[in-house]
């Protein structure tokens, strides 16, 4: 998961809430329809940064991935802080 995929998913999520609190839905087809406006505001975000950069934002590392690269950077592989 790239750090765009998590910021369009954070957005997302963000907006849904936003949503939600403005209209407050009390039914599941009213909570599925503001989740749907919420997505599909990321959506639109992702088309309109994937139109500028010329590339997916989508990519085919999961979150594990993910961590893994922010571990990484933090203490290369092959460093073992036991050992010191």
């Amino acid at each position: 998961m790239s750090t765009l995929e998590l910021v369009l998913n954070m957005l997302a999520e963000a907006t849904t809430t936003a949503i939600s609190k403005k209209q407050l839905p009390e039914t599941f087809e009213q909570n599925k329809s503001v989740a749907r406006a919420g997505g599909e505001a990321a959506g639109e975000a992702r088309a309109a940064v994937e139109k500028r950069t010329g590339e997916p934002v989508i990519t085919a590392k999961n979150s594990v991935d993910f961590s893994r690269l922010i571990s990484d950077v933090i203490e290369p592989p092959g460093t073992d802080k036991q050992s010191e």
